[in-house]
């Protein structure tokens, strides 16, 4: 989760900011996406429990209709494991958290000095060459605070698990699992070691945002 969910969505939401920033009817396409981030990760998780339904019959699910409309079977991806029903419940996570990234990475691209792009054009930089080499160092800070900020989000993902699968077929989490150990066992002992171990994890990421923030205003 840590190392998948902020890469994707940063990449994504780069990508997103880049294009966007170009484009016509800017303002209601970021709206658009960044609607997902307003929506709680337990209705994020309903929504796309019902994406994800398997059943007998005529399929609910959007994702097995789309299968059995090919001629295919229905797959209870939520079940299928190892690794599959984690990445499914992941793009939960990168879908909702993309417009966050996109929003942030947006701002960083509009300040970057246009005389910069300017420059590099005059000397026969194309447009992915100016992206690559004036854009993204230009906002090299925004982009280490989105990680961390989406990194330390899926650090504490609880509510998509719990809706979604119940921690079953192999999908529990930090998070969730410390919420189970008190509310399911009574094992307060084990619980509170899983919150420190998430905490420790927490901090240096926090304290890197911290710093990368500072960094950045000191460059302002």
């Amino acid at each position: 989760w840590v190392l998948v969910c902020p890469t994707i969505a940063t990449v994504v939401g780069l990508a997103y900011a880049a294009f966007i920033d170009r484009a016509r009817g800017e303002k209601f396409l970021k709206v658009l996406i960044f609607m997902p981030f307003a929506i709680s990760f337990v209705g994020a998780g309903i929504i796309w429990k019902f994406v994800y339904d398997y059943r007998q019959g005529d399929q609910l699910g959007i994702l097995n209709a789309i299968v059995t409309l090919f001629g295919g079977e229905p797959v209870s991806w939520l079940a299928v494991t190892p690794l599959v029903n984690s990445l499914l419940l992941m793009v939960v996570f990168i879908w909702s958290q993309t417009g966050l990234a996109m929003v942030i990475l947006s701002a960083a691209i509009k300040a970057v000095p246009p005389e910069q792009n300017e420059a590099a054009e005059l000397d026969g930089a194309n447009a992915w060459q100016r992206f690559r080499n004036v854009t993204v160092p230009g906002i090299r800070s925004a982009i280490v605070v989105v990680v961390t900020t989406v990194a330390i989000g899926a650090l504490k993902i609880y509510d998509i698990v719990a809706v979604m699968t119940g921690g079953r077929a192999n999908t529990s989490v930090l998070a969730f699992e410390m919420v189970n150990q008190q509310q399911r066992f009574q094992s307060y002992g084990h619980s509170a070691a899983l919150a420190v171990v998430l905490f420790l994890f927490v901090t240096p990421l926090i304290v890197f945002n911290v710093i990368q923030i500072r960094k950045q205003r000191e460059i302002r």
